[in-house]
């Protein structure tokens, strides 16, 4: 285990029933109100993904823009918003993705990606792997290349890397439980 993965481990709050009973929710906020910490975490993405071409980072909505976002800036490309359908006000271009229990879609900009970019898609959290692997549905439908998938945590237990594997894209997390 690294330093920043202890160190971020720490801060995490882990939250018994929330949202629902039985689930273990992992509490990103503290890690938020740590200003040296966020820092470090946006370095300990830049530094995986030293000597990979990265042309754009693509964050998922919401969570995904708390660190995708500085990241971006740090790696000096764009910031790609993927959103829930209806959130994003110019011409897009959507997936449809099968839940636990019922369906959901994403959209992003018809524009925010270009045939041969290649972009890494970017969330706090690596659970099922569903939203993950639909931004990177998105970025295919536009010519893109899903380059990496990063994740401030990943729920192991859950197995989302599985539905990550056909991109053959690199995944980086930073903590996992």
């Amino acid at each position: 285990m690294t330093d920043l993965e202890n160190r971020l481990k720490a801060a995490i709050r882990a939250v018994p029933d929330f949202p629902k009973p039985g689930i273990l929710f992992r509490d990103i906020t503290p890690v938020l109100e740590e200003p040296a910490l966020g820092r470090a975490a946006v370095d300990g993405f830049r530094i995986a993904l030293t000597g990979r071409r990265v042309d754009a980072i693509a964050g998922i909505e919401s969570r995904g823009f708390l660190f995708g976002m500085p990241l971006a800036l740090a790696l000096d490309v764009p910031f790609v918003t993927v959103r829930k359908k209806g959130k994003l006000p110019w011409k897009t271009v959507s997936y449809s993705y099968d839940l636990e229990y019922g369906s959901a879609e994403v959209e992003m900009h018809v524009d925010s990606v270009r045939p041969g970019m290649r972009v890494m898609v970017h969330d706090d959290l690596l659970a099922t792997g569903g939203t993950a692997a639909a931004a990177a549905e998105l970025v295919s439908k536009q010519g893109g290349i899903v380059t990496a998938f990063s994740f401030l945590i990943e729920l192991s237990f859950l197995n989302g890397m599985d539905r990550l594997k056909p991109y053959g894209a690199e995944v980086v997390r930073l903590v996992t439980y």
